[in-house]
């Protein structure tokens, strides 16, 4: 089985290219991001780490965790974002690997791990990295047309995340998924070799 690590950019188009690599290859895609959420569900460990670093103001009305006033604290002090890394992270990694050889004693082709942050988590699951490079005016174009973003909120965005450099030094491959994504899904499938 091979593990692909999907990473690149808000806005670069990772989520159409997990789909075609799910509808035409058959592959199971993993999205780090959701797996980092439902470990932080009530009741679990990651939940009750955080709650006890953080305090109750990170728990909503409803008793699952306030992620809005939890970001506020971490994205403002860079040691409680830390810190909220070094509980999430290890579990997320224990999860999804976990799941991979589960997937792989299931005789599956392709095992798809998607995150924006792989060049830095997870990539040791990883068999190849690919990052989906995407013009940074087609990617303000798509942020704008689906899910109505400002201009100001792209940047800030864009600016949060690692730049082109690191994804291009971390990665194995780069699919340039800035055109017709017809020429995207050539690219897909000479990297798979098929």
């Amino acid at each position: 089985m091979r593990v692909i690590g999907i990473t690149g950019g808000v806005g670069s188009g990772k989520s159409e290219v997990l789909r075609y690599l799910k509808e035409a290859y058959g592959a199971w895609v993993c999205q780090m991001d959701e797996t980092a959420k439902e470990l932080q569900r009530r009741g679990t460990t990651c939940f009750r780490r955080i709650v006890e670093h953080f305090g109750e103001r990170v728990v909503s009305a409803e008793g699952e965790l306030d992620r809005a006033a939890l970001s506020v604290i971490v994205f403002s002090d860079e040691r409680e974002l830390q810190a909220l890394n070094e509980i999430v992270h290890p579990e997320v990694i224990r999860q999804v690997r976990g799941d991979i050889e589960e997937k792989r004693a299931q005789g599956l082709e392709f095992y798809v791990v998607e995150a924006a942050l792989l060049p830095d988590v997870g990539r040791e699951l990883c068999d190849e990295l690919w990052y989906i490079y995407t013009e940074e005016k087609v990617r303000r174009e798509r942020l704008k047309a689906s899910r109505g973003y400002t201009d100001e909120r792209i940047t800030q965005m864009i600016a949060s995340q690692p730049g082109e450099a690191r994804f291009r030094s971390a990665c194995t491959a780069v699919i340039d998924n800035s055109g017709d994504f017809e020429d995207t899904k050539r690219q897909i499938g000479e990297r798979l070799g098929l």
